[in-house]
């Protein structure tokens, strides 16, 4: 079999590992006087992990003692509760009738007069008593807005249905509901009476007809009440903002921000995706004494005109105005990493491990949630020997059904980009959009099929494929059948190039390792890279690559040899998003 250029017989064996730069720490120690490796350009910040990486978690679950002390008190405050406030509901669904009754039903028209009047001001009033009875103490700050002043009211951080005390402070505004909760007994006609825009999951138009419903409201000048809106779509810890949706923002007209605090040494409010249960809340909240809650009004943020042209300008703007105020990050989570942690828990995952910061993701990496979604099975299956929900060096190499070698190890330090020794879910999904996915071309693929197909008859065999991959990984006696056999899909003990093609379209990681193995065999041979990086200890020279690059990008060096030849333009690197944040 013929040696070709830039590959070295067993010539990978003798160093190990690399450093990646922003904080990637390098395995092993390399031969004598060989330098650390330094990727030509640091990390890109904007795919720094967030401040608050799990948001959707209950912060503090109840000791043991507190919920002695629950129990305790809930024996003696529980009964005449729960007796006041079913008195209370049954008397709001009575007057919502009444203020309904002859009303055309949908609230295509809105309520006027005596109807409006009543909502604003009796079920206002039962509302108000309604969380005196639960034990809530509310205190106030800043100026309660008008209709005509800000039509739209934006609340957050939104974290419990106890939020809902915002409604009897601002006059019983309209809200944004699922279509099904107008149906339910009692609540429905108390719901029907503040006239909420209602979303149906049935309709495939529901988005757009919802931010066309919103909108209209919002520009009738006063002839429709209020809207109230929780940006976050989504309820949290309080320990952030996470994205706001720009259903709020879509009319570019004024709106109030309102803060909600909940400063109780017990919390018994949070209602996350991890944590405690609806009813398990309401229960304890009912048990307590006291439960304190502050709602503060902000100033009426009026939008510039490129607000009002780009409701996800206005959207930040009045985020970052919030969480300030709050004293506390943002971050880019949103409801689709909620799904996806429902999927991480049923793929026997932990469910934090499905958090990816979805907003950013998706927008600089072009992903769609169902994308996403199937990378976390390939995830789960590879992350299935492991605890914690996450990939180390050992699941990496038994998924490509490889030894560890310094090729390996170059690669396992480009996807862990934390430098922590292991890859989650983020890592992953980051890794193989701006790693392996660009790497993987038509290409790139036709390269490296011409260097395993040695007699150049079109099909690789079993021993071509060995010697290959053994030379590459310097493992003279690594047994690669297994590998083989799955790409050899017909099963003729020959690979043709559409198996070779459609197995790589499928696996884009191995794309990526042939390109590291060609960049890792031109640096250990000592080659002088005309595209600006030295062998040895020589700094990293700004390059025609380099110079050209955008700040942020990962560009890694592109070997040259029979293969890849020099002069060619074709740049198999891997190139991250030029986006900033």
């Amino acid at each position: 079999m013929r040696n070709r250029p830039g590959w070295r017989r067993g010539g990978s064996s003798g160093s190990s590992g690399s450093s990646s730069s922003g904080g990637g720490s390098g395995g092993g120690s390399g031969s004598s006087g060989m330098a650390k490796r330094v990727l030509p350009l640091p990390r890109q910040r904007s795919f720094t992990a967030p401040i608050v990486p799990n948001p959707f978690v209950h912060p503090r679950p109840l000791s043991a003692g507190d919920k002695l002390r629950t129990v305790l008190q809930g024996i003696i405050l529980l009964p005449p509760r729960a007796i006041c406030i079913a008195s209370l509901v049954l008397l709001a669904w009575l007057l919502a009738s009444i203020a309904t009754f002859g009303h055309p039903a949908k609230g295509s028209v809105p309520l006027k007069g005596w109807r409006r009047r009543m909502i604003q001001t009796t079920l206002s009033c039962l509302t108000r008593t309604l969380f005196f009875v639960m034990g809530f103490q509310v205190k106030v700050k800043g100026k309660i807005a008008g209709l005509l002043e800000a039509p739209v009211v934006v609340a957050a951080p939104h974290s419990s249905f106890f939020d809902a005390i915002i409604s009897a402070l601002t006059g019983m505004p309209s809200v944004v509901s699922r279509a099904e909760n107008l149906s339910t007994p009692v609540f429905g006609t108390i719901l029907s009476s503040i006239q909420p825009v209602s979303v149906s999951r049935q309709d495939p138009d529901s988005r757009k007809n919802t931010a066309a419903e919103i909108t209209k409201r919002a520009l009738s000048r006063g002839q429709w009440p209020q809207i109230l809106i929780f940006p976050e779509g989504t309820c949290t810890n309080r320990s952030c903002l996470i994205t706001f949706k720009q259903g709020a923002f879509l009319p570019g007209v004024p709106v109030q921000p309102v803060l909600l605090r909940y400063p109780n040494r017990v919390d018994t409010v949070t209602w996350t995706w991890q944590g405690y249960s609806g009813t398990e809340l309401l229960l304890m909240t009912l048990c307590q004494l006291y439960t304190r809650v502050e709602v503060e009004f902000l100033p009426v943020h009026v939008p510039t005109e490129e607000e009002k042209n780009d409701p996800i300008i206005f959207a930040d703007r009045v985020r970052q105005t919030m969480a300030t105020a709050l004293n506390v990050p943002v971050t880019d989570h949103t409801f689709e990493d909620c799904r996806l942690m429902i999927s991480a828990g049923q793929l026997t995952l932990p469910m934090e491990a499905g958090l990816v910061e979805f907003t950013k993701i998706s927008k600089k990496l072009n992903l769609k949630w169902n994308h996403v979604r199937e990378q976390l099975d390939t995830f789960a299956a590879i992350a299935s020997a492991s605890k914690g929900g996450r990939i180390g060096i050992e699941e990496f190499a038994e998924y490509l059904k490889l030894p560890i070698s310094d090729v390996l190890r170059e690669l396992f330090l480009l996807f862990d980009r934390n430098g922590d020794g292991t890859i989650d879910f983020r890592e992953y999904v980051i890794g193989l959009s701006i790693l392996c996915n660009p790497a993987n071309t038509e290409e790139t693929i036709r390269m490296a099929f011409k260097l395993f197909d040695a007699d150049e008859d079109g099909t690789v065999t079993e021993e071509e494929f060995a010697h290959i991959i053994q030379a590459a990984l310097g493992v003279p006696d690594l047994d690669v059948s297994v590998l083989f056999k799955e790409i050899d899909a017909d099963e003729t003990k020959k690979l043709s190039y559409d198996e070779f093609k459609n197995y790589a379209l499928t696996h884009p990681v191995y794309a990526k390792l042939f390109t590291t193995y060609l960049e890792l065999q031109r640096y250990h041979s000592g080659m002088l890279d005309e595209d600006g990086i030295e062998s040895n200890d020589s700094p990293v020279k700004e390059s025609p690559v380099t110079k050209n690059a955008a700040p942020g990008s990962e560009t890694t060096p592109m070997a040259r040899n029979k293969v890849c030849p020099e002069g060619n333009d074709e740049d198999y690197s891997c190139t991250s998003d030029k986006k900033d944040d």
